[in-house]
């Protein structure tokens, strides 16, 4: 036997030879004398070779707990024989559910089950002997140890467990549900494809390593299986890994703590976020973007647009529940949002700065400068169609000429001689003014197909204009989407 059971054995006969004092008071004094004796060789008894500290009467549970009873008195200090000897507590740790993540307050709530392990030195029976390996007793009866969660932020509200296994080496089961609402350092950036890093820390809150020390009764592995299989109900939360680590802690520059650090790693299913925000935002702008096939002169494009911005708005503010708030970072979705709805007021912008080029064309005609960069160059380079003469800065036309030199519109004739003699000729005079009426008959034509070509010339400004527009629009949320896909992938390759 070694050597701490025979210690057991000893404290048993302390305790025998204490209960057998106490009947002494009827015995004469002859027979206290005997008495006396005899409790004191088993004082001084050397150890015997036995492996049990306690001896039940009977098979049966009522001595079992007769026996067991008489070491109640201990329970108030840690079950070892020596001060010095630190009690092993083994932890075993399985998670049972995520019930929840609070965001704004860096919360995480979890229903675990939780149970530690450790030995009393001095008790343990023969089960044969007594009639059972394993017995339940009262919490309150058995010394318990303080092991708590230091991220621990409100009290413990699951179901108490009144009673913990005992079995007959000494070890003590005390399992136990944990409803846990524990800090959590959460980083929303990459929200809804976030996974989340949250620790649960076990350690003494009052003993020191010298006094417990604590255990992992199971590796991180096996911690992982057990709680994905009791993980039946689908929440939010998608149980990724479970790792666990010891440590030693100095919170104070005397006292060293043992630590079991276990880190949950979970990952967000993120199907509701799509589909209530992500997919509605792309509807939405893809029918914005539509939009622009829509004649940019027509009034009803501008109110379209107008429409769905407010649409869009009163979309966000719905789902504003669905999105998370937190003061640390802000989640990358939100700027998603944010650029989606810049991108539709530009867009409307857009219509409304097309609608004044537009308007202008009643009023003046296309400047040089003008027609050289939209003509020549933006309709190159949206590939918009260009008419013969784009290229040109001045045009010649008969009528124009003749309005500058109206001399050279006169009647002339090869025969210059005779049309001279003919000067007074009342004909002549009646054709000459018919001539000058036909003549500014042709300047006024030519100055409204002036104004018709200024019109059409500034209705090309504008449709090329919206078409460069555009291309620049869809340049831009393609570029956009790419890169906000980068940054969600790089975030969590992290």
């Amino acid at each position: 036997m070694d050597k701490g059971q025979c210690k057991a054995k000893q404290m048993s006969q302390v305790q025998t030879g204490a209960g057998r004092q106490k009947g002494l008071k009827w015995l004469n004094s002859g027979e206290k004398l005997v008495a006396l004796l005899i409790a004191s060789l088993l004082l001084q008894a050397p150890a015997v070779t036995c492996a049990v500290t306690l001896n039940c009467s009977h098979p049966d549970a009522e001595s079992l707990y007769r026996e067991i009873e008489k070491t109640f008195y201990l329970n108030p200090i840690r079950p070892v024989y020596s001060l010095k000897t630190p009690t092993n507590v083994t932890i075993y740790f399985t998670l049972y559910s995520i019930l929840g993540v609070d965001e704004m307050t860096q919360i995480l709530t979890t229903y675990i089950w939780l149970t530690l392990s450790w030995k009393i030195e001095y008790l343990s029976w023969d089960p044969v002997q007594c009639g059972t390996a394993v017995v339940t007793l009262p919490r309150e009866k058995l010394w318990m140890p303080d092991i708590v969660i230091n991220e621990c932020m409100d009290r413990d509200t699951s179901p108490r467990i009144p009673y913990v296994h005992l079995d007959s080496s000494g070890y003590v089961t005390d399992s136990r549900p944990v409803r846990s609402v524990s800090s959590c350092n959460l980083d929303i950036y990459t929200f809804p494809f976030d996974v989340q890093n949250c620790s649960l820390t076990f350690n003494s809150y009052i003993h020191t390593s010298s006094d417990i020390t604590i255990n992992m009764g199971e590796s991180g592995e096996e911690s992982l299986m057990w709680s994905n299989m009791v993980m039946n109900t689908i929440e939010e939360w998608e149980l990724v890994d479970i790792t666990v680590s010891k440590t030693q802690c100095d919170y104070y520059s005397y006292s060293i703590y043992d630590t079991v650090v276990y880190n949950i790693v979970m990952r967000r299913r993120p199907t509701t976020y799509v589909v209530n925000l992500l997919i509605p935002s792309c509807f939405l702008l893809i029918v914005d973007l539509i939009s622009f096939l829509l004649p940019p002169e027509a009034v009803d494009r501008a109110t379209f647009k107008m429409t769905i911005i407010l649409g869009y708005t009163v979309f966000l503010l719905i789902m504003n529940n669905l999105l998370p708030s937190t003061g640390n970072t802000l989640p990358l979705l939100n700027v998603v949002f944010s650029v989606c709805l810049a991108l539709m007021v530009a867009s409307l912008l857009e219509t409304i700065i097309i609608t004044k080029i537009l308007c202008k064309s009643n009023h003046s005609a296309v400047p040089h400068w003008v027609q050289i960069l939209v003509f020549k160059y933006l309709a190159w380079l949206v590939r918009f169609p260009q008419k013969p003469g784009d290229q040109e800065t001045e045009t010649y036309s008969p009528i124009t000429q003749a309005v500058k030199n109206p001399v050279s519109m006169s009647v002339s004739d090869p025969t210059s001689n005779k049309s001279r003699l003919q000067l007074d000729d009342p004909v002549v005079e009646v054709l000459k003014k018919l001539g000058q009426d036909l003549l500014a008959i042709r300047i006024e034509v030519e100055k409204h197909l002036a104004c018709r070509n200024a019109a059409d010339e500034w209705d090309r400004v504008g449709h090329i204009i919206d078409r460069f527009l555009f291309i620049l629009y869809v340049l831009f949320i393609f570029f956009s989407l790419i890169a906000f896909i980068m940054f969600w992938l790089q975030w969590l390759g992290q």
